[in-house]
């Protein structure tokens, strides 16, 4: 549930030439409503709707995994990466096809920042 005050009115007027003073018919206003009792509920979709999509929807089989499997050896093949040419562990591999670095690599040797894992995308790794 969501409630919505606004603190001050809205007054739209229409294009006025320098010189000329807008009359008060051009005018249109939207005074702030006071109401303590308002409020403004959204619905998404009806429940007997969704209901029957669920019903009416087999369920979907998982596609296989992509990417290595966890606790692969992967070599790095991303240039401007610390560990380039260097073995690391795989730590996860995201599923989702729209994350562009889904490979969690974790290596024994950490970079300047002290940090011993990085992400990888699927094109900058290669299983040893």
């Amino acid at each position: 549930m969501a409630s919505c005050s606004m603190a001050s009115g809205l007054i739209l007027t229409p294009n006025v030439i320098s010189g000329t003073s807008p009359s008060r018919a051009n005018l249109l206003s939207f005074p702030p409503n006071n109401s303590s009792n308002s409020r403004l509920v959204v619905r998404a979709a009806d429940e007997g709707a969704t209901a029957t999509a669920e019903t009416s929807a087999a369920p979907a089989a998982k596609p296989p995994p992509f990417g290595p499997k966890r606790g692969a050896k992967v070599r790095i093949l991303r240039k401007e990466s610390y560990w380039y040419k260097g073995v690391g562990s795989v730590v996860a591999v995201d599923q989702d096809t729209k994350t562009r670095y889904p490979v969690v690599v974790r290596f024994n040797k950490v970079n300047y920042a002290n940090v011993s894992t990085n992400n990888y995308g699927l094109d900058e790794i290669e299983e040893v």
